[in-house]
């Protein structure tokens, strides 16, 4: 009964949302008509198109993949606003992607363990948002529907900017925007203005009306172009030698992580003597997947058995509770940020040598304690003498660092299940941001960098933008990772490849072209 319960109430309930969101657009809209008012409506949005080259020689195929078109995608973005009455909102916002299957992705979906078909990954149409505003009162303001929350102060790497999953199938961390990665979630979101105590109270409600994949960070298991190192062309979802199954699945509703559990959080955000703070409490999915492992392969199952072969990807619930503040030194002229995060229940996979080493992390799941801090400094830098800068540059610096409270060696946690690096106490990351301008504005390169400073490697992404009047901006980017230690290749055991070895042999040079309307 469980299973039927699952399968059928989810679409259930999703299309009962729609209707009574639709109703509710409805009467707006009819409410607006017969008091007098015309609904406002707005629409913008953009085309894009991206081409990336491989700088470097990925080994899963024979041949040589340097200097080849890894990327060909056009992407269409609508984004609408209309006002329904005198005081709701509605905002909708739809992207339609299309990619060209390059010459190097035919490669890679031709190679031996690939069994479906990459593209399904990159082509996508979705409603991206879609959400009502309206206030109750002069103080409370609701947005009710599919949107996006954004809690936190960190950059490339996350603390408390968890509410949501991110797709890195397509483009990894690098985009810059990141709503563009950002899987928004069907929401009730409701705001407290509280200006007796110069703050306001966030409550987010989800109610467990979204789809599976909108949960948790997607990566490239498939075997695309941005796979870890030694997987390209490599499908973890494919058939496995017992028919009726697949190596492994993705299981939306194990117990530890179901999507139809209500989930949510609260957020005090508030300024104090100059000091801008924030307070969170929040239950949400792990934002990366853990494996929960067969007993087939002699795996110890984690409360429930898994239908894969091998086992499935689950995103179990965790507890998050964080702080953050920030204040601008006088002295200093810069702006300092800080982000401390408790995180409760949250899964490693261990088992570094299971499987003779072949399997790393697929043992089973334990539970331990994280402590997640961001310390951060913004500043202008003045470069214009030295560079010759149209005005004052921004630079940011940023250290991350994950703590695994409780911390055992004999866990035997990895870093990443299916490669065999024993994870450490620390996990710290520096990274840095250096944005300048030239021309009044119409050329602006950025360099960032990143360095792994417990496990080794990193990246430097040096950019240039173009403003080509109002409408269009060229970009062309350089993404550049280094790892410490030798990356195997496929089919040899992977030991020593931390978060930057994963990235190994996948520079690429990229262009992105917008016209925005």
């Amino acid at each position: 009964m469980r299973g039927r319960k699952d399968s059928v109430c989810p679409a259930r309930m999703r299309k009962t949302a729609a209707a009574m969101l639709l109703a509710a657009i409805a009467g707006s809209v009819a409410a607006a008509e017969s008091d007098g008012s015309e609904p406002a409506l707005k629409l913008g949005g953009y085309v894009r198109g991206w081409t990336s080259f491989n700088l470097g020689n990925p080994p899963e195929t024979t041949q040589n993949d340097r200097h080849d078109l890894s990327m060909l995608r056009g992407s269409l973005l609508l984004d609408a606003d209309a006002k329904l009455g005198s005081v709701a909102k509605l905002k909708a916002i739809a992207r339609l992607d299309r990619e060209v299957e390059t010459s190097y992705l035919k490669r890679l979906d031709n190679l031996p363990g690939q069994s479906g078909n990459l593209m399904d990954q990159y082509n996508n149409a979705d409603m991206r948002e879609l959400y009502v505003d309206f206030p109750a009162g002069e103080r409370i303001n609701f947005r009710l529907g599919k949107q996006q929350v954004v809690w936190g102060e960190t950059d490339f790497f996350r603390a408390l900017d968890v509410v949501h999953g991110y797709d890195y199938r397509w483009r990894s961390f690098l985009e810059v925007e990141n709503e563009d990665l950002r899987k928004p979630l069907i929401l009730a979101n409701m705001r407290i203005q509280v200006p007796e105590a110069k703050g306001s109270l966030q409550v987010i409600v989800r109610p467990g009306w979204d789809r599976g994949k909108d949960i948790g960070n997607t990566y490239d298991l498939t075997g695309g172009r941005w796979a870890n190192q030694p997987n390209k062309g490599v499908n973890f979802f494919g058939p496995s030698p017992v028919p009726g199954t697949n190596l492994t699945n993705y299981d939306y509703h194990h117990p530890a992580g179901n999507i139809d559990d209500v989930t949510g959080g609260l957020r005090w955000g508030g300024e104090a003597a100059g000091i801008n703070y924030s307070v969170v409490a929040m239950k949400t999915f792990n934002n990366d997947p853990v494996v929960n492992p067969s007993a087939a392969i002699g795996g110890t199952p984690y409360k429930a058995a898994p239908k894969g072969l091998l086992g499935d990807f689950i995103y179990p619930e965790i507890d998050v509770y964080g702080a953050t503040v920030s204040g601008y030194s006088g002295a200093l002229d810069a702006v300092f940020s800080t982000e401390v995060v408790y995180n409760r229940d949250v899964p490693f996979n261990y088992g570094s040598n299971f499987g003779g080493g072949f399997l790393p992390g697929f043992a089973g799941v334990k539970l331990k304690n994280t402590l997640v801090t961001m310390f951060r400094m913004d500043k202008q830098i003045n470069l214009s003498k030295l560079i010759g800068t149209s005005r004052p540059s921004f630079f940011s610096v940023q250290l991350f660092n994950t703590r695994v409270l409780g911390y055992d060696r004999n866990d035997d946690i990895v870093y990443l299940a299916g490669f065999g690096l024993p994870r450490k106490q620390d996990s710290a990351i520096l990274t840095a941001i250096l944005a300048m301008n030239y021309n009044n504005d119409r050329v602006n390169p950025t360099l960032a960098a990143g360095w792994d400073a417990t496990y080794g490697g990193g990246f430097v992404v040096p950019s240039v933008e173009f403003v080509m009047g109002d409408k269009w901006r060229l970009k062309a980017e350089a993404d550049l990772f280094y790892s410490r230690g030798s990356n195997k290749q496929p089919g040899q055991v992977e030991t020593n490849a931390g978060l930057m070895g994963y990235f190994a042999n996948n520079n690429q040079l990229v262009f992105r072209l917008t016209r925005q309307f």
